[in-house]
């Protein structure tokens, strides 16, 4: 084999060590080049699946490719989380997180994945309330109401929850710890809405979504809601905060993709991102759901998973809530 000459094998070296960069810059300026999975850890029909659902025509149209909505239920959300955390970290497997994920990082002891450490935030979607529900027989017709009934009827409440650990859960459970009342989850893996119209559990700290129709016919009766400012979408409820000051709890969605994504790709998904929820469409869509559209770039919306991971382990350490 015949030697070259040293400036041309430098020169080859350099080039050959430019390869990487140059294969992440081309995957950036042509990506999507492929449909996208966009993975939901929800069964379809749910909060998280709709939101989902919503945003994916709006990335397809204006990115070219499909946005595939892909429903991965099971075991609390984690295995979505931890199929997109194995996936390429190329763009095209998406997780739409949320509020579980987050509770999650404290609720499970031995997870295969660290969800901060393994994923890249991309952007913040949406932030959907809760509202104290209770059932129309129930005494209380206001928040301060319900706290004095609740302390003078200790542990002879029952509270319906979507499962251990659940945001419904730990709304609840945040609520008794700021308030000093005894309530007693009742766990559901379906739907506890009918009990709750039957009067078998008689409060809820529910997503405003899954029981909205139901207030709104005066079948069940909205004490208070879970943000710091009152829903559009209930407008005449108060907030909870306005009795019981700094409480606030709320499901949140967005974006994560695999850990090392590339920069482009995040910044290209964010700037999609970020348009589909001002506009008027998405955003009178939220509103129906009872969700606000809740726009983040990926560093503060990185801080913020951070931060809402940190809260809801409090309140799991506290209440020493394990999962089932």
């Amino acid at each position: 084999m015949a030697k070259l000459p040293r400036r041309k094998l430098l020169y080859l070296a350099a080039g050959a060590a430019a390869l990487p960069a140059v294969s992440r810059i081309g995957l950036a300026e042509v990506y999507p080049s492929r449909p996208v999975r966009l993975v939901v850890g929800f069964p379809a029909g749910g909060l998280t699946d709709i939101l989902a659902r919503l945003l994916s025509p709006w990335l397809s149209e204006r990115l070219g490719q499909q946005f595939i909505v892909e429903d991965q239920p099971g075991a609390g959300t984690n295995l979505a989380a931890e199929a997109v955390v194995r996936a390429p970290p190329d763009g095209y497997t998406l997780l739409m997180a949320t509020s579980t994920n987050a509770i999650n990082a404290t609720l499970y002891d031995n997870l295969k994945f660290n969800f901060i450490r393994d994923t890249t935030p991309v952007g913040s979607i949406a932030r959907t309330p809760l509202a104290l529900v209770v059932n129309p027989s129930f005494p209380a017709k206001t928040v301060p109401d319900f706290i004095a009934y609740a302390k003078t009827n200790p542990g002879k409440i029952n509270m319906a929850t979507a499962g251990i650990g659940s945001s419904v859960h730990l709304a609840g459970e945040l609520f008794m710890t700021m308030t000093g009342v005894q309530l007693v989850p009742v766990h559901y893996r379906s739907s506890y809405v009918p009990d709750m119209l039957a009067g078998q559990v008689q409060v809820v700290f529910s997503p405003i979504p899954t029981t909205i129709e139901q207030v709104r016919a005066g079948k069940l009766r909205a004490l208070g809601v879970t943000s710091a400012a009152r829903s559009q979408a209930l407008p005449d409820v108060p907030t909870i905060g306005e009795f019981v000051p700094g409480y606030e709890a709320a499901v949140w969605n967005g974006l994560v993709a695999p850990k090392n994504t590339p920069a482009e790709v995040i910044d290209k998904l964010a700037k999609e991102i970020d348009l589909a929820v001002s506009d008027p469409k998405i955003t009178a869509r939220f509103a129906d759901l009872g969700s606000l559209p809740k726009s983040m770039t990926s560093s503060d919306f990185g801080k913020f998973i951070t931060e809402d991971t940190e809260k809801w382990g409090k309140v799991i350490r506290a209440a020493n809530i394990k999962a089932e």
